[in-house]
């Protein structure tokens, strides 16, 4: 885990949200630490320069103390799963450890003008899209050989239905695990942080 230290000023009331150019400009005041809350192949492919993974699906308050910021700003793509980490995280205020959503994510970051880290290698879709892309085909493929060639292959949308209850009930989708594992969904060289944009 990436453990970074800033100084920050006090904070006199937390913000539940900052818009994208006051969090570079707070970043750039070394005033907090971002952190992304995506998933690692979203961060992968496209980043904020500096920012620290820690997916949502395994963020916990104390992943974030264990930074030892006083400020951590957190983004996502759209805002959403920032704002869940920001309230998932209040408890940390009573120490004083403010965490803040980065309004819009990285789309609105970008839409501001402000810079990102790309790898163009990596496909645009990302495991999530490619996942659902997956299972919505074989639902819609068994149900139409269910219908017009042989009721037997109904058993493929049905367990395309079970592995969604499965993966919605424990967190883990074993098909999105295998594809994450695809050669185009790797890591590459650029992952390190040589392409910029």
């Amino acid at each position: 885990m990436t453990t970074a230290t800033t100084t920050a000023s006090p904070i006199a009331q937390p913000l539940s949200e900052v818009d994208p150019v006051v969090a570079k400009a707070m970043l750039d005041r070394r005033e907090g630490v971002l952190v992304d809350v995506r998933e690692p192949d979203e961060h992968m492919r496209e980043r904020i320069a500096g920012s620290v993974l820690m997916p949502l699906s395994t963020l916990t308050p104390a992943k974030i103390a264990a930074l030892g910021a006083t400020r951590v700003l957190v983004h996502c793509k759209s805002g959403r799963r920032s704002a869940d980490a920001a309230s998932r995280c209040a408890s940390l205020a009573s120490s004083g450890v403010s965490v803040t959503s980065v309004h819009g994510g990285i789309e609105a970051w970008k839409a501001a003008g402000l810079p990102t880290v790309v790898d163009t290698a990596r496909p645009k879709w990302s495991v999530m899209q490619q996942t659902q892309v997956a299972i919505g085909t074989g639902v819609l493929a068994g149900t139409a050989l269910g219908y017009l060639v042989h009721p037997g292959f109904l058993a493929i949308p049905a367990f395309m239905g079970a592995g969604l209850i499965v993966a919605g009930s424990t967190g883990t989708c074993g098909m999105a695990v295998m594809i994450a594992r695809l050669p185009w969904n790797r890591p590459s060289a650029c992952a390190a942080g040589s392409c910029s944009t």
